[in-house]
């Protein structure tokens, strides 16, 4: 084990020339990141989630019910055993030729099995109530660690001035508001990565662990080798974003539209001055400057990669977003494209059944609509994603 430890924190890989670890211990007079401090994120992390989960339970649902957040989910199917089967075991999408063998097996219309199909895949979405409980939770947290990275910030003289990030280096002394800042935005973004699994389900489930991914490599990279500066920096500009998004979630959520319209104008205008704006200026002072004051390394050109992948990523958020603003310009209602629960949904409106429905269902042994539970009461299925 020692040999294998040995070999990966290789001091040619993870410094500059004629650096050692042994240059970088803590004395008296500075204080320098250490790498045996990034394992603390781990038991963090797993403390960040606990919190969260009490504060959706005890803080984040009172809310929600006191804003009249609605609480029940989505209209349950009725109970029926051979099409869960179908659903369980075989597919949740059944095609025409299915369809047409479960209608004769079951003599029922294929409308009113298709719209059964439709109502139970509804019935897996989460309620909008923990949606909100979800966004409130981030939304809170966006905004605490934004304002504390803010303050810490503009408190330190480097910050304006990109060639700065790397004076002195690789002997920038370890603040200890700064140690703080990184151990916790490294520790909710390790206990996202793994919630994830757990939380709403999204259409760009792969993109965005993609990013989680991306951004504890960041983390990790740059304490390792004192990129504190501009880490620093890269996460208060990616944080502000975040608080208008979960804001104009919230607002959604609570039917408040026009709000929402333009919170989510607001976070696209946001989302595309930082991260197709600024942003670019940050890699700029990585790519360019930095090699150029300091000097390159291996560990530098990884650190670098990633910061491009995270540019990729940002081009393919904007794209959504910019559509999205179009569609909330156009249309007058602001859609998340991010987000596959936000932006649709299977459910359709009610309207009185067709005899056919009825009759066909009152032979299975069912008491009309009310005994259906609702299933043979849409109109035309809803755009499903």
């Amino acid at each position: 084990m020692a040999g294998i430890l040995a070999w990966f924190w290789n001091e040619r890989f993870w410094l500059p020339p004629n650096v050692t670890w042994a240059d970088l211990k803590n004395t008296e007079e500075a204080t320098f990141p250490q790498t045996e401090e990034l394992y603390l994120a781990f038991p963090l992390a797993f403390c960040i989630f606990m919190i969260r989960m009490v504060f959706e339970r005890f803080i984040a649902k009172p809310c929600a019910l006191g804003l009249k957040v609605q609480a029940n989910g989505p209209q349950k199917a009725q109970p029926n055993a051979i099409l869960e089967k179908v659903f369980t075991a075989i597919t949740k999408h059944p095609d025409e030729k299915r369809l047409e063998g479960l209608s004769k097996q079951l003599d029922w219309d294929v409308r009113s099995i298709q719209r059964w199909f439709r109502q139970r895949r509804n019935q897996e979405k989460p309620s909008i109530l923990r949606r909100f409980c979800e966004s409130m939770s981030r939304f809170t947290f966006y905004l605490y660690v934004f304002t504390y990275g803010v303050r810490i910030l503009k408190k330190s003289p480097w910050v304006w001035n990109s060639r700065q990030w790397w004076a002195g280096y690789p002997y920038q002394p370890l603040a200890p508001e700064l140690h703080y800042y990184y151990m916790v935005e490294l520790s909710f973004y390790l206990s996202l990565m793994f919630s994830q699994f757990i939380d709403i389900k999204r259409k760009d489930f792969g993109i965005m662990f993609t990013h989680h991914i991306v951004t504890v490599l960041l983390l990790t990279f740059s304490y390792t080798i004192n990129f504190l500066r501009v880490g620093s920096v890269t996460m208060c500009l990616h944080d502000s974003v975040d608080i208008v998004l979960e804001a104009a979630k919230m607002a959604n959520y609570c039917k408040c539209q026009k709000l929402c319209d333009f919170l989510f104008l607001m976070f696209a205008a946001v989302f595309i001055v930082t991260r197709l704006g600024i942003y670019p200026l940050i890699l700029n002072a990585v790519i360019f400057e930095m090699p150029e004051l300091v000097g390159d390394f291996p560990a530098y050109w990884v650190f670098a990669s990633l910061l491009v992948i995270l540019q990729v990523l940002h081009w393919f958020w904007s794209y959504l977003i910019i559509k999205s603003a179009y569609k909330a310009v156009s249309k007058g209602k602001a859609t998340d494209d991010r987000s596959d629960i936000e932006s649709s949904s299977d459910e359709e409106p009610s309207r009185p059944p067709s005899n056919n429905s009825h009759n066909s269902a009152t032979t299975n042994g069912t008491n009309g609509v009310n005994g259906t539970n609702g299933y043979l009461t849409g109109g035309n299925s809803a755009e499903e994603h």
